[in-house]
């Protein structure tokens, strides 16, 4: 059973803390956690972050290399602007090892945008060290918000118009064991979804993170008649 999966059946029993969580989010190990604690996780196509703990909570989750690629691509700020336009309380958890001595950017150019955040849009930034602690961060806060502050859950979004990126980024993520940093690796170097979709397991094998299994995996769901 998937992570997802798993999560979804140990937590539903308990009908506590629900937490919506993009469908994106699915594949990592943040969802595995949260399965130790009492919430129930309830899958969605977010438009606007990743977890949504309450109706004026949003969390936006990043790692440290995503970070360092969405100021490289411009992303963030329209990511923290949709943030603080739909949501009265955002935030953004910032996961992994430091940011800084990594490729791409200068300490001063990750100093700035940590700065327009937390100071332009207003918008919390929270450290945590891996997977397990992001999970219990997210856990808490909607447990505050739920439990403590006795605040509803909704979703409302101003549903902004998804670029041809965003909407081709998000159909590779949703292939088996595809992240979101991988779909952009695979779109980055076969240019287009049906590309994706029809290389060989060889040139898969070429994209960084796509392994051997990975690649046969892929291979099969793309090749494979539908059963349902």
């Amino acid at each position: 059973m998937g992570g997802l999966s798993r999560a979804l059946a140990e937590s539903r029993a308990k009908k506590s803390i629900l937490i919506f969580v993009d469908n994106r989010e699915a594949k990592n190990r943040v969802v595995d956690a949260l399965a130790a604690y009492d919430c129930t996780l309830q899958p969605r196509m977010l438009l606007v972050g990743d977890y949504v703990v309450s109706d004026r909570v949003c969390i936006e989750r990043k790692v440290t290399d995503d970070f360092i690629s969405s100021i490289i691509d411009k992303r963030l700020f329209d990511q923290m602007k949709a943030l603080k336009e739909n949501f009265e309380k955002p935030l953004l958890i910032i996961e992994g090892p430091s940011l800084y001595g990594r490729s791409g950017l200068t300490p001063n150019a990750i100093r700035g945008a940590l700065a327009t955040i937390a100071i332009d849009w207003g918008i919390p930034i929270i450290w945590t060290a891996d997977e397990t602690e992001t999970a219990g961060m997210i856990y808490w806060l909607a447990r505050r918000e739920q439990v403590d502050l006795e605040r509803s859950i909704a979703i409302r979004e101003k549903k902004p118009r998804m670029t041809m990126a965003e909407l081709q980024e998000y159909v590779v993520s949703g292939l088996p064991g595809i992240s979101i940093t991988l779909a952009r690796r695979l779109l980055k170097r076969f240019r287009t979804i049906r590309n994706v979709i029809t290389a060989d397991e060889e040139k898969l094998r070429e994209v960084a993170g796509i392994g051997p299994e990975k690649a046969k995996r892929l291979r099969e769901v793309s090749e494979a008649e539908y059963q349902g």
